[in-house]
């Protein structure tokens, strides 16, 4: 019998770096750099589908339960969805 250990917890740096990366590889805009002070819709030039496609890619990539519609809608920056899936995670994962 061979003993199973959960998988390694990403650092927050290492989460908020993974959420930058999926933003910036879906942003409408190409050659825009992609910081925590960017704008989804005015830098980046994301638009409500692709604001969905990039939503399901996060909680894809980090198995969280799908984003309800209210926080949705206000989250504006990237930092924004970094801070909101860290602490998706520190919930889930009970840090």
């Amino acid at each position: 019998m061979t003993e199973q250990t959960a998988p390694a917890r990403r650092t927050e740096e290492e989460i908020r770096a993974t959420v930058t990366a999926v933003i910036s590889d879906m942003a409408p805009k190409d050659g825009v750099e992609v910081t925590a002070q960017s704008h989804l819709i005015k830098d980046l030039g994301y638009h409500s589908l692709a604001l969905m496609e990039v939503a399901f890619a996060i909680e894809d990539e980090f198995d969280l339960d799908p984003i309800d519609e209210d926080t949705a809608r206000k989250i504006t920056t990237v930092g924004a969805v970094q801070d909101l899936v860290v602490q998706r995670l520190a919930e889930r994962d009970g840090a």
